[in-house]
């Protein structure tokens, strides 16, 4: 019998995350089927309950659930606590479990685009649940300095006490331009003509990161491109926490090497 499997969030055109699944499954012999559930954020909770009702094994979470999508669960990991935003579900006997493996996607995808963390500076973009991983992701492999920009920065600020919260008009003051990181959703398609930040901005830095994967090259991404400066897009990532999901889901270990092979079936998609 398949399991059912799915993304949850309220605006999913834009997701390849199925297709991505559908190479997983394929790849390790995994019988399922990978669904897309737009739920209205009025109906978070009837959703969750939903998926009980019909035997969901696991979901992962987009925009704007990761943290809304908290407190209806029963029990969250310790990475996931820590970073304060879940983006996979797993429902073992009808109960909901969270966990984060944009955290473990993240770093892969610095892997691929040889930006190492150790001693180096960043600048995030965005403060978000994407943001929030980005930065345990960091801290963890001692990153020596993380600024954060927020258009929110009292908000921000509360949440990450131990760190330098600007905002986006105080971006040219940065003196640290090691690396830029964008963790907002703008310029995903089809707002492909948006970038959370101008021209000026990401030709200070060395290396420029965007977790957007839809398109391939966001205008963000292409300022990078224009100054020659090492640039990189979200869908390694991508491909990186389905991984890790499917692993959670069902209590299998996939062999890294494959997520290069999975990669290069993906990247035919966009």
């Amino acid at each position: 019998m398949k399991k059912i499997y799915g993304l949850l969030g309220e605006t999913l055109s834009y997701s390849i995350s199925d297709s991505i699944h559908e190479i997983i499954m394929k790849e390790n012999n995994i019988s399922g089927i990978y669904n897309m559930f737009e739920v209205k954020k009025e109906n978070l909770e009837k959703g969750l309950e939903g998926f009980k009702a019909i035997g969901v094994r696991g979901v992962n979470v987009t925009i704007p659930y990761k943290q809304e999508v908290m407190k209806y669960l029963d029990d969250i990991s310790q990475e996931a606590k820590e970073i304060g935003a879940v983006n996979t579900i797993v429902f073992d006997e009808g109960k909901p479990y969270g966990h984060n493996t944009d955290y473990f996607g993240f770093k892969m995808n610095l892997q691929k685009a040889n930006i190492e963390i150790r001693n180096k500076s960043f600048v995030i973009l965005g403060s978000g649940g994407a943001a929030k991983a980005v930065i345990k992701c960091l801290k963890d492999f001692n990153a020596r300095d993380i600024v954060i920009t927020a258009r929110n920065k009292e908000k921000a600020q509360d949440f990450f006490k131990d760190l330098e919260v600007i905002a986006y008009e105080n971006l040219k003051d940065i003196k640290s331009n090691y690396c830029i990181i964008n963790t907002t959703p703008c310029g995903t398609y089809p707002d492909v003509e948006s970038s959370v930040v101008g021209e000026d901005v990401v030709s200070m830095f060395e290396n420029t990161v965007d977790l957007i994967y839809n398109p391939k090259e966001t205008k963000f991404l292409s300022y990078g491109k224009k100054h020659e400066i090492n640039h990189i897009n979200g869908l390694y990532m991508l491909v990186g926490q389905a991984i890790k999901a499917q692993e959670i889901w069902n209590n299998i270990k996939i062999d890294e090497s494959s997520a290069e092979r999975i990669y290069k079936q993906v990247e035919k998609l966009i």
